[in-house]
């Protein structure tokens, strides 16, 4: 019950607009690359008639979440627990060559957030894990615990944008030569413990940037993007539509950076008289601007504050 309480009970982040960037065809083929609880897939199965939903999630207990809220359409969707970077070879496996839209919803969900036991928050005092997906090895344990000071202060700096990363870091090597870091709480502690006072004040707590950091390097999530993106473009048949929500800076910035390069075709330098690259673009961007949440949903959702969707759709 308690699972099903937080995923059921908040309206996915921008889900009109989402609705509305995919242009849902009744006959057409969709993937939902973070199905999550099944908020944004439920909205896609339930404008289709005879076609195809396949709703992609790394987190068993997401897709178990997905499943229930999913149950009502039927084989009109199809649940598959897997990283979305793997989305060719899922539609492969399905026999499918073509999609007409595909959904990324980035970052952390608001159900791992808020299960404490999944070790995401800095607001609980919980072990160690951050892993989306349990069968991986690297947990936020081996990282904060086995990770050199020099390891640590790059993915603080680099993941998290976090200017007191050597401090963070110097502090968590430390701490653990005494004893090992074992609680999200202990390591919420030794982090605010590390900055100064100046930058404990303000709206952000002072793990925040820290705990994105190291869960982004526990699951490689950056890593992951580019790829995805331009797996799913090359699913896409012409006038499917890729809508990608982010959540900081640096998905963000991969995302914008990628439909870009897809829709810009040629790369040859400007004092070419004539093409030599061949390449043409493969998409074209449905807005100059990201969207972003609304100030009504802002009201019922804090957590859309920083969401940017961007849309691109198939040449």
């Amino acid at each position: 019950m308690y699972m099903d309480n937080i995923v059921f009970s908040h309206k996915p982040v921008m889900f009109d607009e989402c609705m509305t960037a995919l242009n849902i065809k009744p006959d057409g083929v969709y993937v939902d690359g973070t199905a999550g609880g099944g908020g944004h897939s439920s909205g896609i199965a339930s404008r289709l008639t005879s076609g195809k939903l396949i709703a992609i999630d790394q987190d068993a207990a997401a897709i178990e979440a997905a499943g229930k809220r999913l149950a009502p359409f039927g084989d009109r969707v199809t649940l598959v627990r897997d990283n979305f970077k793997n989305i060719a070879s899922v539609c492969a496996s399905l026999g499918i060559n073509k999609i007409d839209g595909v959904l990324l919803d980035l970052g952390v969900s608001s159900y791992q957030l808020d299960t404490a036991e999944r070790g995401f928050s800095y607001n609980a005092d919980a072990p160690l894990d951050m892993r989306m997906d349990k069968r991986r090895e690297l947990s936020a344990y081996h990282v904060v615990n086995e990770y050199s000071a020099q390891e640590l202060k790059r993915i603080i700096y680099d993941y998290g944008e976090e200017r007191f990363a050597p401090k963070i870091a110097a502090a968590i090597v430390n701490a653990r030569q005494s004893h090992k870091i074992e609680t999200t709480g202990e390591l919420a502690a030794l982090i605010k413990s590390a900055m100064p006072s100046s930058a404990k004040e303000g709206g952000h707590h002072p793990a925040k940037r820290t705990f994105q950091a190291i869960r982004i390097e526990v699951n490689g999530e950056l890593d992951v993007i580019e790829p995805a993106i331009r797996a799913a473009v090359h699913l896409l048949a012409p006038g499917g539509r890729a809508a990608v929500i982010t959540f900081h800076s640096l998905e963000d910035r991969i995302t914008k950076q990628t439909f870009a390069s897809l829709a810009s075709g040629c790369t040859c330098p400007r004092d070419f008289p004539v093409c030599v690259c061949g390449k043409v673009p493969s998409v074209k961007l449905v807005g100059n601007k990201p969207i972003v949440a609304s100030a009504e949903e802002l009201e019922c959702n804090p957590r859309a504050r920083s969401a940017k969707l961007r849309i691109a759709e198939k040449l």
